[in-house]
């Protein structure tokens, strides 16, 4: 448990990071089951954030589903990275862009209303720097979540979620799309900022779409049950509680092998995200792609030995890239998304 941490704040970042509330006042439920106030769970909650521990309490949406995103990266000349960066930055798309240890060092995440508008996002970005970004997709996910256990010696350990079935794609993507409306779209657009910390925040989410609360809470509980929405809970920023290692891990399986890989990988309690993603070939080999943070490298890479383990595992070859700096983080931006006709 980080040292900032007291036995109170702890239990409302770890505990409620997914399973958020579905009620007219859910700070209060959270307060029931914490022996605290309500106004003692708002009040911390704003101090978490105004700390920098907590981005927002909100969403993740699975991807494709309210629009098109992908994940690029750029080799930039050392001398050059921070005015590469900086026009990265620039972009409103850009939702994450963080520099890693490879070739291929700067690596952002473009989400935007259709795929056409990522590719002129993506030219854009070409245009100013001089520097052809790779466009890697998701085709699949097996985890994607961003939300872990922060109590001391998780990372490592050997425990499993369930195996899922199998990673959803683009095409499972276009089908939840299709049972969304423009009232969706409007409160997924709303939501991006995060719930208000105030005792009825579902009654301004839905001021905000023109509807009732408990219209609002009748559409949140569906794009949930629908997996829309991944998890609706306390958003943490890992870094600044003391996981101050992270490795994307990148894995160059058979294309035969790859969803049974990444459902063995998506099942490991230490990976917080695991999905397969194009290669892109002379210069890109890597077709599944994986998340391990730790409170230190070592740690990271002590759980990297670990999965390796696995005889699933045996002879794919793969690659830690270890972030070096976090140029940008937030979450994507929904506002003006509207559903495709």
């Amino acid at each position: 448990m980080s040292t900032q941490l007291d036995p109170l704040d702890f239990r409302l970042l770890n505990d409620w990071q997914r399973g958020f509330p579905l009620v007219r006042r859910p700070y209060a439920e959270m307060a029931h089951a914490l022996g605290i106030s309500e106004d003692s769970v708002i009040a911390r909650l704003r101090d978490l954030k105004a700390r920098g521990h907590v981005s927002r309490v909100g969403a993740v949406f699975r991807p494709h589903v309210l629009g098109w995103s992908t994940l690029a990266a750029v080799a930039a000349p050392p001398e050059r990275m921070e005015a590469v960066a900086r026009v990265i930055d620039a972009c409103p798309e850009v939702n994450h862009n963080y520099e890693r240890e490879h070739r291929y060092n700067l690596w952002f995440v473009v989400t935007a209303p259709s795929a056409g508008q990522v590719a002129e996002v993506l030219a854009h970005i070409q245009r100013q720097t001089g520097l052809k970004p790779l466009d890697l997709p998701m085709l699949a996910d097996y985890h994607i979540d961003l939300g872990f256990d922060l109590g001391e010696g998780h990372i490592g350990q050997p425990a499993t979620r369930p195996r899922l079935a199998g990673g959803g794609g683009t095409r499972q993507a276009a089908s939840l799309r299709a049972e969304l409306d423009s009232t969706d779209y409007c409160l997924a657009g709303a939501l991006e900022p995060g719930l208000a910390l105030t005792a009825r925040p579902y009654a301004e989410l839905a001021a905000a779409c023109g509807l009732a609360e408990e219209a609002c809470l009748a559409r949140v509980r569906r794009m949930v049950d629908l997996g829309v929405m991944r998890r609706l809970g306390v958003v943490v920023r890992h870094h600044e509680l003391g996981y101050n290692a992270n490795a994307m891990v990148v894995w160059d399986v058979p294309d035969a092998r790859v969803d049974a890989v990444g459902q063995l990988l998506g099942a490991q309690s230490a990976i917080t995200l695991c999905y397969q993603r194009p290669r892109r070939l002379p210069d890109w080999h890597y077709n599944l792609f994986s998340m391990v943070h730790g409170r230190d490298r070592d740690a990271v890479l002590a759980e990297i030995a670990r999965l390796r383990a696995d005889p699933l595992l045996a002879g794919i070859p793969c690659q830690p890239l270890f972030s070096r700096r976090r140029f940008k983080q937030r979450g994507a931006r929904y506002s003006g998304l509207e559903k495709a006709a």
